[in-house]
């Protein structure tokens, strides 16, 4: 595929865009697997209740992926007070009576009939493009604390706040320190990183100990006999099912431990099953997909000439990588239990969209680098 724009031609990364269709064919494969039975048994025997749902939105995501790989990165500039202020009001929402949803105690979803949509993906995409969009408007004033520095760090505090009191910390967090690599990446010194750390650790902490069940989730990693039938019983659960899988994997929709033995695995922990089935075979390829996808979305973003491009290339392909990256290491035990799904694979419309339209962004920047550019 490839777009002519006046007298130069855009190539398209190929081995990108496949790489992004294939990991979306595989969330799907292992969704299905991962949810049969849970859906069987608490949604009215329609075991595909998950699947069907994920296959209506990410038709609608492949088709805003096509669309944001070849938009005007230009035109995009233009609607991006409207996407941060419309994504504010949107996470507003969600506190709203008759509109937001609470689920166990969070508020993080607006409802749209039988449809709900959680805010806070949608800031995963509008904060990148926000921060490219202004560091690369304000590039000589970097230095300018008032200026350069104040106004994004504000921006990305009110989407904290927002998000925190949804009592979504992790995201909070996840959102925060995604928007400090754009900072660094723009070239902002040292000492306001050491500033903002300095500020943040001890807040950071204050609010862990402020809810219950955070210490419990901690106390549980630092000692897994902690809890073993509380806090600690899911990862205790997802990490066995992992060493289940062993080096070939027992096969697609042959695992026994999506069943009843590890609580939310079509959603947070939904590698743990597909770990079971694929085994390490089917990880190292996991593995190579979602590597593939970084490798050549970071390495077209840091080619790239244009601030904005660059910026916003290493800004999503991080956003997408870190999810992975966090995700996994919570189902494996090797950090505290989060509420971060895995980009592609988790149950849940507004992550995949979302997913699928940040992955476009990326494709879209890779086509406008310039070792894609040809005469």
């Amino acid at each position: 595929m490839s777009t002519q724009l006046g007298s130069v031609r855009l190539k398209t990364d190929h081995v990108l865009v496949a790489s992004i269709l294939l990991l979306t064919g595989l969330g799907l494969v292992t969704l299905y697997s991962a949810s049969y039975a849970f859906a069987q048994t608490w949604y009215f025997g329609d075991g595909l209740y998950f699947t069907s749902r994920q296959i209506m939105f990410g038709f609608c995501g492949i088709i805003l992926f096509f669309i944001a790989s070849v938009v005007d990165l230009g035109l995009l500039r233009k609607l991006v007070k409207p996407l941060v202020l419309g994504s504010i009001i949107l996470c507003v929402l969600t506190f709203v009576p008759g509109i937001g949803v609470n689920k166990n105690g969070a508020a993080r979803w607006i409802g749209i009939r039988s449809f709900t949509y959680q805010p806070s993906e949608l800031v995963k995409l509008t904060l990148p493009l926000y921060l490219a969009h202004f560091f690369e408007k304000k590039k000589d004033l970097l230095n300018d604390l008032s200026r350069g520095i104040i106004p994004p760090a504000l921006i990305t505090g009110v989407f904290f706040v927002l998000i925190f009191l949804q009592n979504n910390f992790s995201t909070a967090v996840f959102i925060a320190l995604n928007a400090l690599l754009i900072f660094f990446l723009a070239g902002v010194r040292f000492r306001y990183f050491f500033s903002a750390l300095f500020m943040f650790l001890p807040t950071a902490t204050i609010l862990v100990l402020k809810k219950e069940h955070r210490i419990r989730r901690f106390l549980s990693f630092i000692q897994p006999d902690f809890e073993p039938q509380g806090a600690g019983y899911q990862v205790d659960s997802s990490i066995r099912s992992i060493v289940s899988g062993g080096l070939w994997g027992k096969g697609i929709g042959q695992g026994t431990r999506k069943i009843d033995s590890v609580p939310e695995i079509h959603s947070d922990f939904i590698f743990s099953a597909f770990a079971e089935e694929m085994g390490f075979v089917g990880i190292m390829l996991f593995s190579f997909l979602f590597a593939l996808f970084a490798i050549r979305g970071y390495i077209a973003s840091m080619e790239n000439e244009n601030v904005f491009n660059r910026l916003l290339g290493c800004g999503l392909v991080t956003m997408i990588i870190s999810q992975v990256l966090l995700n996994v290491a919570v189902a494996a035990g090797a950090l505290p239990a989060t509420g971060i799904p895995l980009p592609f694979f988790s149950a849940g419309g507004s992550s995949l969209v979302t997913t699928l339209i940040m992955a476009g962004l990326v494709v879209n920047v890779s086509r406008a680098s310039k070792n894609k550019v040809y005469d």
